[in-house]
Order: C-alpha cells, then structure tokens, then sequence
C-alpha cells in the first residue's frame, strides 16, 4: 500500500501548478511551459473547446428565443450575471449559475464570473492600456495604500512582451500617463469621434481623444499566426466567443501556445479548496481539489503554484487555506489578505445629440470605442481640492437605427418612413474612475454556511466612499464640458451608482497585495509570497492601486514577469 500511494503521488506531482485559466492563468500556464516546466493548469469549471463550444458565436437576432431578451426565470437563476452587459440568453455557458454559486453581500456588490476553462478571457471587454511611472507612486506619493515595490521601468519591457503576443491595436500617442506600446494598427474613429477629438484639442491642452487601444487583431503577425489566429472581422460579437480568433483570449492563444509545448496538462472541474504546506520545509507542498461532479477530494503537488483563480477566488482559497503556521489563511502573517478590495467605479458621464454629418454613416461594427487618458491631478499639475487620482473616459458615436421607435408614439406607413432613415449623431462619454485601497473593503469567509462542495461561503463588504462620489461630480462636470465646446446638444448628465456597485465593472482587484514590508502586504515585488517563497499570486489580488486604466494588460505584465524569475530561481536552487 505505501508502494501504492508514493507512486500515485508521483503521477500527480509536477514542475509547476497553475491554478485558474483566465487570463492571468493562461500567461502563467504558457510562459512556464515554454521554460521547460511540467505544467497542470487547474481549472473549477467544465471544459471548453475553442470554436466548437461557442454556440452564439453565428446566431442572428432571428435565431434567437425570445429575440434575445432574456425570460425572468432565467433572470432569476443568473441574477446577478445577467446585469452584465456581455450576458445574453445564447452565451449563458459562459457565466455561473448564480442560484448555485452563492457569496453574501454585505453591500451591494456584482460578482461577475465565469467557470469554465477560458474564465473570463472569452467574455472580457479587451480594452488594454498600461499603467504609467505616475500610477505605481501614486501611493508614495498621497499616502493611500502602501508604495508599489516596482515601478513603471520594471515592468515596460514585459508589457512590450505581452503586447507582442495577445496583439493589440492601437495608436502611439506620446502621453506619458498612458505610455506608448508595441501596437497593431489602431481602429479608426467616426466622423463625429474625430470632430470631438479636435474639438478637445482645439479648447484643451491637457484633453485629448484617441481611439481605444484593444486586443482585437487588426492585422496578424508572426506571433498570432503559430497559433492558429486570424484577423478581426469587425462582427464585434466577441462576448459569444471568436472563431477568428480575432481577439485575445487564453483559449485563442496562449493555452494553444502552451500545449505546443507537450508541457501543459489541464484538469477541468477542479474545485481548489486550499493550497497545503509542508512544515518541514516551509513551502507550500501542493493543492487539494474537490472535483466538482463526483465531490471527490484530490491532492496534486509541486515545486511552485501560481494561483490565478481571479482576485476573489485566489483570496478565497488562501483564506481557506489553515494551518498550525497560517491560522488566518495561507501567508497572511500581515494579515492584510483579503482586505483593500478595489473595483472601478463608472456609470457616470453625459451624452449628447450632434445635429450635423446628415450625409455619413458608419462602416461595419467596430469592436472597440474612444478613449480619453486621464488629465485630473497629474503630477506637476494642478491638483483638484476635493478628490485625489483620476478617471478616463471610454465611450463612442454613433447613428440612431430603427430601435429608435421602441416607445414612441405613432404608427402606420409615415413612422415606417421615419425610421427607415438613420436618426441623428449622438455620443456618450463614461468615467472608468481610481478606486482607493481602504482596509475597510474587505472579503471574509462565512463558515456557518457552505456550498455544495462544503465549502465556506465567501461574504463580501465594499463600497465606494468619499473620495469616489466627489470624482463622479467632477465626470459629469468634464463631460459636459467636453461636449458642449463641441456643439453638441441634449446634453444630459448621468450617475447611476445604484446599478453600478462594486464589482460591477469587472475589474475587481487588491485582497492579496503587493509591497516592500512583509508586515504590511503579502507579496514582494516578484508577485512571490514573502512566507511561502514557491508561491506567487498574478492575478488581480496582487495589485497595491486600481489606477483607471483596464488593468488586464498589467496582469499580463506581471505574471510574465513573475513566471520569468520563478523559472529563474527554481534552476539556482532557491525553490
């Protein structure tokens, strides 16, 4: 029996275990195949395969039930998915169950998920921009938080590196708190984009619109084509998954790029419950699992794991993760492990009506909208008095269509007439706004409850507070102002705070924070626990700030980079 047990443990032992697929996972799972590694990627949800389970990916409006409205039962059973934009009735498989993955809200917070390999990589908005020298003092420098342990020089060089690769198009601009890329050619804006782009120049030296910078392949290069890419077809259909592969996703690339290596093997329907430690040699052993139909437990072992479960799904396997030498949760000695939750918050802005470009329309559905970088509390501007940090605009124009007429008085051949012809420009602009760390924000776990695993219930206290209700007055302010130097009228001012709760934005990140004091955070500056040295977390926990920029492209940086130097002091013996 001990022959029996020592050789089933050395088929399930491997180089590296990399727990999540999503888009951090996916980075980890490559770049340490690519170094040699023996890799299992775990993954809690069920297989996906690329192309053939994407089922919506051809649906025409027609070939949907309902006509893509989504029925209140199904409503019922997704209701907190279903507020996401990206939900539709033919791409469900793509979000969980809400009736059967609980969590507790202490305020009002949307978790938005996807369990199934992929993770939200196949669902996500794409929007990619990096972080500037600006966003990794911002902490030094006001005092929120603690100081970032790199800074923007660390890490340039592997977002050169990940740009490379998941390919993102877009425009070199030369604003240094939106530092230029290795891009793909950008998009183009449309008539009205550009009149208010020139406009901003024109009445602002510190504004400025340029068109988003995506991971949509505008063109295929080297890198994109080994693994079997193709071009964007501008159907901007992304959220029912890609047969082009046009835009980035671990499915589309780097899972691909990893199992060209005969170094990846994938275990779907992996329910991580805790990472294990050996006291012996004070690291972390392994991983145990729960599979997720038969409720069976597993253990598998390595000499280094990354955890890119997602921010919250990471913090939750290290809080449930006890030992007689972590009593709170794996490497949580400064106990600040699952506090300084951060998310964007947005649904803030205006819009407005242009009465003019009578004669021009769009060309086909662009997957991508405007941008405009932050200019608020710039260091070496001037600083505003009742907010610190900043936002950026997203946004985009367009034409009224025939959906114009929902609600509207009227019938018979003169409104056939009426809407037959495109109704007027219009253009929206909405803050992606900084969220401070503050202890308060915090993620626990409810042990008097369990889920059908028998696991702990996560619970979740977070809200955005002073410093982010007094930036969202100052969004409608510019906004409107924006607009108005451009002609535009209607104008109309809005901020939704109600709809748009934590969470909502999908950027959720911190609980697991990076820093230079091991009293103060639970990663150094290499993502790497300081008391579990062969355990790195690259997901969004990591992060020390939120800036307001989309932050996937920094996941991506850093787990590359993290990757890079375990594979790096695994071979000198330190692992």
């Amino acid at each position: 029996m001990p022959n029996i047990n020592r050789k089933a443990q050395q088929e399930r032992t491997f180089d590296a275990i990399v727990v999540g697929s999503g888009i951090s996972g996916g980075w980890a799972a490559k770049e340490l195949t690519e170094k040699g590694l023996k890799v299992l990627l775990l993954e809690r949800g069920r297989n996906i395969r690329h192309v053939a389970d994407y089922k919506g990916m051809n649906n025409n409006p027609w070939d949907v039930p309902y006509r893509g409205m989504i029925p209140r039962e199904l409503r019922e059973r997704y209701h907190v998915q279903s507020q996401c934009y990206a939900f539709n009735i033919d791409n469900t498989d793509f979000w969980v169950d809400d009736s059967e993955n609980p969590y507790i809200q202490d305020k009002p917070f949307n978790w938005l998920r996807g369990y199934h390999l992929g993770g939200r990589s196949l669902m996500w908005g794409r929007q990619s921009y990096r972080w500037s020298e600006m966003d990794f003092e911002s902490n030094a420098r006001d005092g929120h938080g603690v100081d970032w342990p790199i800074r923007y020089k660390d890490l340039a060089p592997w977002y050169d590196y990940v740009e490379t690769f998941a390919g993102i198009s877009g425009s070199n601009d030369g604003l240094p708190q939106l530092p230029d890329g290795q891009f793909l050619p950008p998009m183009e804006m449309n008539c009205l984009e550009q009149h208010v782009s020139e406009s901003m120049r024109k009445n602002w030296d510190d504004r400025r619109m340029i068109i988003g910078r995506t991971a949509n392949l505008t063109e295929v290069r080297e890198p994109q084509a080994k693994v079997g890419r193709g071009k964007c077809q501008f159907r901007n259909r992304c959220h029912w998954g890609c047969p082009y592969g046009g835009y980035f996703s671990s499915l589309s690339a780097t899972l691909p790029a990893a199992q060209a290596t005969g170094n990846l093997t994938i275990r779907t329907d992996a329910v991580v419950s805790e990472v294990m430690f050996d006291e012996k040699k004070q690291r972390a052993s392994g991983v145990r699992i729960i599979d997720r139909n038969s409720k069976q437990t597993e253990e598998y072992f390595a000499k280094i794991i990354f955890l890119n479960a997602s921010t919250l799904g990471t913090t939750f396997i290290l809080l449930n993760s006890k030992s007689n030498r972590f009593p709170n949760g794996f490497g949580n000695d400064s106990g600040v492990i699952g506090h300084y939750l951060m998310d964007h918050h947005y649904g803030v802005g205006a819009g407005g009506v242009y009465d003019g470009f009578a004669d021009k329309y769009i060309s086909g559905r662009r997957a991508n909208g405007i941008y405009v970088p932050r200019f608020r509390n710039l260091p070496g501007k001037e600083q505003m008095k009742d907010f610190v940090r900043g936002y950026g605009f997203q946004g985009g124009a367009g034409r009224g269509g025939w959906g114009r007429a929902f609600g509207k008085s009227g019938f018979g051949a003169s409104m056939k007439t009426e809407i037959h012809e495109p109704g007027p420009w219009s253009l929206w602009l909405g803050g992606w706004c900084e969220h401070l760390p503050d202890v308060r924000n915090q993620v626990s776990l409810d042990t008097t409850q369990t889920d059908q695993w028998g696991l702990p219930i996560l619970k979740i206290d977070c809200e955005f507070r002073e410093n982010e209700i007094a930036m969202r007055q100052d969004v409608m302010k510019t906004t409107s102002e924006i607009m108005e130097a451009a002609g535009l009228k209607d104008i109309h001012p809005f901020d939704d705070l109600v709809n748009n709760p934590p969470g909502h934005c999908i950027h959720e990140m911190g609980t697991c924070r990076m820093g230079r004091d091991p009293k103060t955070s639970a990663l150094n500056g290499f993502n790497q626990m300081w008391a579990s040295p062969n355990v790195f977390v690259t997901d969004g926990a990591c992060m020390t700030s939120s800036a307001c920029q989309n932050p996937s492209l920094t996941y991506m940086a850093l787990t590359a980079r993290a990757a890079d130097f375990a594979v790096k002091e695994l071979k000198r013996g330190n692992l």
